[in-house]
């Protein structure tokens, strides 16, 4: 339960639902996360990646008095990437996570230690965003700031939220998440998880009361633009629980972005000095532990010894450790990295290599000005929007750094089979692909002539360290994600799995959501400490000891 007190006042946050611990409260406590024994401190701990998780968890462990052994095969961040544009001023291209709910309160937490700022993102129908541009099947729907939302819009909105509220309770699961009410949220979720783990998203909206009383076109105007950051039926063969993950906890409202980039936390976490230290003078950071720099990628993760994991990085360099922490993508440890099998259970190793990657591309241009402000002197409508469509551009957003001043547009945001679609093209082709798409939709508006330096791309799944954006659970696999997302507690398990320890948005229940990366990396933390002899604080108890009392619903095999 939360240490401070809840009423319907209070904003949903990601509490749960499935494991409701207040890892807000517990990051924040004074009394700090464990008490290791003073034989440990100065033990290293090998952390595999150097993304959001394996920085935090990083940042928590050298707190405690132990030192974090950082291994990157790339770049800081992981897929916080904050690609600058060359001669841009600072302007930046965000090619991963890009827009953070504010629900995101651990993940937050990290951003205000460190003074970052952050503005509302301009998502599809959002006050922060001038205007929308909606374009299917060749009709158009245009909304200004603040406008009121065409009936068809109004229609599927209301049909939205009615099937949430028919299909999940949802009014009263949020009012359990806002009070942080453990015992309604376990029950009213527990009841949920049989019911929608093997049926899919669209299942759930096709065979709702409120979308069975309109027509195939409702659900397929949800599907392309969806409500809070744009259309949904890329997660349409998704398990439905993924999605109600989300909507319960307002993952998908009230997103801002990070100013300057939001690779200025991992960043910022790797050279930041804490107030509160154990071991260690102050002073010390994990870039002076590292003499600036992290260890090179890992290509070997083998049992050494009874209570050892040897680690063997790219130059051949073999290094012991009492501990290790995985936070890349899972799908790594059986194609990238020789993984000594023994080191996971074949029920884990089932879940590790079961997890589904979805792939995305972004394609982002540099333009002289916001030129999307001017109005068109015959329609009286902005000459762009943000824009939503059918076609192969998908999602097309616009990043405004003041007036005169140059500006960003994200031309294409797309997934699945849309990403797919652009995998074989260079940054050059991309570019004129979505030029061409976008002028079907704005054929007065040469978008080309704003273009000023080089455009810049991603996909995601090309990366070869990390074969896609990011998990989307399949009717299924609660099971496997329980497996993942429990594995931190390592009391009950055969001497030879333990000391090994995963993290990461793939491991959380909210892949995608940086919280997710978060919330597993303290769960690690937590996992490590008591590994090596430590304690939680009497009066700041963990979620290990949280786990046998309000853990997730097992399912039964």
């Amino acid at each position: 339960m939360s240490a401070h007190p809840r009423d319907e006042a209070s904003p949903v946050t990601a509490f749960g639902p499935d494991f409701p611990f207040a890892f807000d409260d517990w990051i924040a406590h004074p009394a700090g996360l464990a008490d290791l024994p003073a034989a440990a401190h100065g033990t290293e701990v090998a952390v595999i990646g150097a993304g959001i998780a394996g920085m935090v968890a990083a940042y928590e462990l050298m707190k405690l008095g132990l030192k974090p052994v950082i291994y990157e095969a790339g770049r800081m961040g992981g897929r916080l990437r904050s690609e600058p544009f060359e001669g841009g001023s600072g302007l930046i291209a965000e090619l991963g996570g890009m827009r953070f709910p504010r629900s995101s309160t651990s993940f937050y937490h990290y951003l205000d230690t460190l003074g970052l700022k952050t503005r509302p993102f301009p998502n599809p129908l959002n006050p922060a965003t001038p205007s929308t541009l909606i374009d299917l099947e060749g009709r158009q729907i245009y909304v200004e700031q603040g406008g009121e939302l065409p009936p068809l819009l109004r229609e599927i909105s209301e049909a939205w939220y009615d099937a949430l509220e028919d299909g999940a309770d949802f009014t009263s699961l949020q009012r359990a998440i806002r009070r942080r009410d453990v015992a309604t949220l376990k029950e009213i979720w527990n009841r949920l998880v049989p019911l929608w783990d093997e049926r899919t998203f669209y299942d759930f909206v096709a065979t709702s009361r409120s979308f069975s009383r309109h027509s195939f076109r409702h659900r397929e105007v949800f599907g392309q633009v969806g409500f809070g950051t744009g259309g949904w039926d890329s997660d349409f063969p998704n398990s439905m629980l993924e999605i109600l993950r989300v909507a319960c906890t307002n993952l998908d409202d009230n997103q801002h972005l990070v100013e300057g980039g939001v690779e200025q936390l991992p960043r910022g976490l790797w050279t930041l000095a804490p107030e509160r230290l154990v071991h260690w003078p102050a002073g010390t950071t994990l870039a002076r532990l590292h003499g600036g720099a992290t260890r090179g990628a890992v290509t070997r993760i083998s049992r050494t010894a009874p209570d050892e994991i040897g680690i063997t990085d790219r130059w051949g360099d073999s290094r012991r450790y009492k501990a290790v922490l995985v936070t890349c993508q899972s799908w790594l440890l059986t194609t990238h990295l020789h993984c000594d099998e023994s080191l996971f259970s074949h029920r884990l190793w089932m879940a590790l290599d079961r997890t589904r990657y979805m792939q995305s591309s972004k394609t982002f241009v540099m333009v002289d000005r916001p030129f999307w402000h001017d109005r068109d002197p015959v329609t009286g409508r902005h000459t762009m929007s943000m824009t939503l469509t059918d076609r192969i551009t998908r999602g097309t957003y616009l990043f405004d750094n003041g007036p005169d001043k140059p500006g960003v547009i994200c031309l294409s945001y797309s997934w699945m089979s849309d990403a797919l679609k652009v995998l074989p093209l260079p940054v050059e082709q991309r570019v004129q692909l979505m030029l061409d798409a976008l002028k079907r939709v704005y054929p007065d508006l040469d978008i080309g002539r704003h273009i000023i330096g080089s455009p810049i791309t991603v996909s995601w799944e090309s990366d070869p360290h990390f074969l896609g954006a990011f998990k989307g659970a399949l009717p299924g696999h609660y099971r496997y994600n329980h497996r993942m997302y429990t594995h931190f507690m390592q009391g009950e398990m055969p001497p030879q799995e333990r000391g090994i320890f995963l993290a990461g948005d793939g491991i959380s229940w909210t892949p995608a959501w940086a919280e997710g990366a978060v919330q597993t990396a303290l769960n690690a933390v937590w996992g490590i400490a008591h590994h090596l002899g430590g304690n939680s604080p009497a009066g700041n108890p963990g979620p290990g000891e949280a786990m046998p009392r309000i853990g997730p619903i097992a399912l039964g095999d």
